[in-house]
């Protein structure tokens, strides 16, 4: 059975890694090289199915991870990362460090991809954290919870954007309806997580390279104007691509330009280059040692994006295996509301596959005739669907990878972090999804 070889997989994976301590990244490989041979590819295509899974995988995050972490380390060199914490620490005070970082993120995250905003953000959380010598997952956990929940439950982003092309849903009202549930669901979860007793427990600290460990005087770091904006550009440049995607029409001349300058790499291209001018020499730096800030950066993100990969490659074993298949299958007979099974159907392939994007397109074809006739909102669908794709995050989940190496965390406390948190928000996702379309009944909308 499909879900037993995953199951077995999953706990190979672990022994291998907390056991015997084997590199994350050969320890991925090894199960990805034994699910294949299990799952009947042929010895011959493993090579090539492993080497699509990594490079589909790092295609995808390798620009913006690698840019956005030279970005932060420019501004951890510069001290910009620290103006911009010192900020926050005036503003909200130690106390309120939690709910500012939330805020920050959900406003970010709204149009910004977990990744992509996560690299952006975390320098400040790190500084943060050594600034107020307070545990990082108190910090940096919120902002991990609050990210996740944005980009899995809302569209602009890909998943619940392709889900609403498939039940012909309105992208606006979708994006609409998710904020009543996304906002309340991710800040309740954001604040009470790093509480938990198993989650304080755990002290891990900051992973070096990543982040300036000086302390910076007042006059020694740029002024505040100069730092918010560098933080910030990227996020306009990627948010004002989407309103334009939305509001504007395809033959505008324009929206070519806008979405080239707003996909995520250019845009953090064009951070990079603006922070190294404004962090280097207009504030007496050296271009040397701004490219040193580079350097060392993409140094210690060598393991992180190598890791990321191996587990683009255990999924893209699993996808090529037929799990997904089996799993469409399997459920096309179940009688039961659509709403649920959409939600069930989605969080069952993120178990098995870790894709989310997988997830919820398979789901949302599955479900698809359901609708027809049963009068719910298509929004509403477009939203169980979203919920269910954020269930289970483990170790096939390369998101999953990324919050343990820059979290600094074992295999084992990055599961009972984040594969929990991630369960519990798809939880209160699908009871905010059921409410909702009692709701929209009674309203008649």
């Amino acid at each position: 059975m499909p879900l037993v070889v995953v199951g077995i997989s999953v706990l190979i994976l672990l022994v291998l890694m907390t056991k015997l301590k084997l590199n994350g990244f050969a320890a991925l490989l090894l199960v990805a090289v034994g699910v294949a041979v299990v799952q009947g590819i042929g010895l011959e295509d493993i090579p090539e199915v492993l080497s699509e899974g990594i490079g589909s995988q790092i295609g995808d995050t390798m620009l913006t991870i690698g840019l956005g972490a030279m970005v932060g380390r420019v501004m951890g060199d510069s001290g910009a990362a620290q103006r911009i914490a010192d900020k926050i620490l005036g503003i909200c005070g130690p106390r309120w460090v939690q709910v500012a970082m939330v805020v920050t993120a959900m406003v970010i995250g709204v149009t910004m991809f977990y990744e992509v905003a996560f690299v952006i953000i975390v320098p400040v959380a790190f500084t943060l954290v050594r600034v107020t010598r307070s545990n990082l997952l108190w910090v940096g956990l919120p902002m991990s919870i609050a990210l996740s929940t944005m980009h899995s439950f809302l569209p602009p982003h890909p998943g619940p954007t392709a889900v609403a092309a498939t039940f012909h849903a309105s992208v606006g009202l979708t994006l609409f309806y998710g904020l009543f549930i996304a906002v309340p669901i991710g800040a309740l979860v954001a604040l009470l997580w790093p509480r938990i007793p198993f989650v304080r427990a755990m002290n891990p600290s900051i992973p070096k390279g990543l982040v300036s460990e000086r302390v910076f005087e007042d006059e020694e770091m740029p002024g505040i104007g100069w730092s918010l904006g560098v933080a910030l550009l990227p996020v306009v440049l990627i948010a004002g691509a989407a309103v334009t995607d939305l509001s504007t029409s395809a033959s505008n001349p324009l929206l070519h330009f806008v979405a080239f300058i707003g996909s995520a790499p250019i845009a953090l291209l064009l951070t990079l280059l603006v922070a190294i001018w404004a962090f280097g020499p207009r504030i007496g730096r050296s271009l040397t040692e701004v490219s040193t800030s580079c350097k060392e950066a993409a140094q210690a993100m060598a393991m992180i994006l190598l890791v990321i990969g191996a587990g683009g490659a255990f999924k893209n074993v699993l996808v090529e295996g037929g799990i997904s298949d089996y799993i469409k299958d399997t459920t096309e007979g179940w009688s039961i509301s659509p709403i649920i099974l959409a939600w069930l159907i989605a969080a069952i392939l993120r178990v098995a596959l870790g894709s989310a994007t997988v997830a919820v397109v398979t789901a949302a074809g599955v479900a698809l005739p359901l609708l027809a006739g049963s009068g719910v909102h298509p929004e509403v669908m477009v939203l169980a669907v979203s919920c269910g794709s954020i269930a289970f995050s483990h170790v096939n989940d390369p998101g999953f990878w990324m919050f343990k190496e820059y979290f600094n965390l074992s295999v084992l406390d990055a599961i009972k972090a984040r594969t929990t948190y991630t369960t519990v928000l798809a939880i209160l996702g699908l009871g905010g999804v059921l409410v909702l379309e009692q709701v929209l009944d009674a309203l008649s909308i």
